[in-house]
């Protein structure tokens, strides 16, 4: 799910992946002729050791959430761009190219993912609750996320445009992806009452929930061999900072500003803590190697607006910094075959404060 994070004042779309964002409406006119000149390559920043040459591959409205397909060869994303006001599901080369929809073009939609052939796209999208944006949530209690109950999990067959609907349940359903045997779906829903991941097979069936500790768990991806999973998540443990949880989750509204990165096992068992920063950290996903996890955090100022990709091992050691631009650097995907490697990012913009694709080759 993405979510919108302050960044320079303005608007950048988190997920959970896992976080769905409510992005605003954007004149694109210089966006559009940025879009002639696409893809555009880019130096990385002198310390970004770890990034090669950078292909941007979007300029104009908003675009964040970009994902590998199985073979490699694709991405999967959401944007803002017109004619639409708010998220629609693309996808494109990686190469770049002209994005093609996939969505309906109604409702928002939100954390788009493969299916392990590559014939269908799963995602979330509140269309068939009502075909118009939602609201934006309300900020009369300060800084918050809108979980939208008409958000509900989808599944496209791409070869013949059959939409099936995986969930239909009240309430926020969404931020789903795929394990990598391409057998079952991870995801968040508040269907039980509190924010929390459960797992069903990639047709909807054998739904069993993974987490149960009071707060928000979301945003969840598997490892790279299908036995762990990678999430964030907040559990307040004080009884007034608890009773404020629940007090906006009874509103559809969830607070990001404190989220650490957490791991478990598929079956929901054995749960760590990895991270301990005190911050917003979150969309993380796990290194090909598996014992790393590459992540965006406002470390080291919890209330800052700079977020950066850091990387930690699995045991919450080696904490070490990715991407050293202004703005925004978030939801970094490595390709199945562990080289190739996706973020999102405010660099490079004709636009100030969009945030747009960006592939490279990772470097160890």
């Amino acid at each position: 799910m993405r979510r919108p994070i302050v960044v320079a004042g303005l608007i950048v779309l988190l997920t959970a992946g896992g976080s769905g964002i409510a992005t605003p409406a954007v004149s694109n006119a210089a966006g559009e002729n940025a879009a002639q000149n696409l893809p555009r390559p880019h130096d990385p920043a002198p310390q970004e050791k770890h990034l090669g040459p950078l292909l941007m591959l979007t300029d104009g409205a908003e675009n964040a959430e970009a994902y590998f397909s199985f073979d490699g060869q694709q991405l999967v994303f959401q944007s803002n761009r017109p004619p639409y006001d708010c998220d629609q599901i693309y996808t494109f080369a990686i190469t770049g190219g002209e994005p093609q929809l996939v969505s309906t073009g109604e409702g928002r939609t939100t954390c788009a993912y493969f299916t392990a052939d590559d014939r269908y796209v799963v995602y979330a999208s509140t269309h068939l609750a009502d075909p118009n944006c939602p609201p934006p949530a309300d900020m009369s209690e300060g800084y918050v996320w809108p979980l939208y109950e008409g958000y509900d999990i989808f599944r496209l067959d791409r070869q013949t445009g059959e939409l099936q609907p995986l969930t239909d349940t009240p309430g926020y359903d969404a931020e789903a992806t795929l394990s990598p045997d391409g057998k079952t779906i991870v995801f968040t829903s508040v269907r039980d009452g509190d924010l929390e991941i459960y797992s069903m097979d990639v047709d909807g069936q054998n739904v069993r929930r993974l987490t149960d500790t009071p707060g928000y768990d979301g945003g969840p991806f598997f490892s790279p061999d299908g036995k762990q999973i990678v999430y964030r998540c907040h559990h307040p443990t004080d009884p007034a900072q608890l009773a404020a949880y629940r007090h906006l989750l009874d509103q559809g509204l969830v607070r990001p500003s404190l989220m650490e990165v957490w791991v478990m096992n598929a079956d929901g068992s054995h749960q760590q803590q990895v991270t301990r920063l005190g911050c917003a950290s979150f969309a993380p996903f796990f290194h090909p190697s598996g014992r790393k996890i590459i992540f965006a955090t406002n470390y080291p100022d919890p209330r800052g607006r700079e977020f950066d990709l850091w990387l930690i091992d699995i045991d919450g050691q080696n904490l070490e910094r990715v991407t050293f631009t202004p703005g925004f650097d978030g939801f970094a995907m490595w390709a199945p075959d562990g080289k190739r490697f996706v973020f999102c990012s405010n660099r490079h913009n004709s636009q100030r404060g969009e945030t747009n694709i960006f592939v490279t080759e990772w470097r160890d």
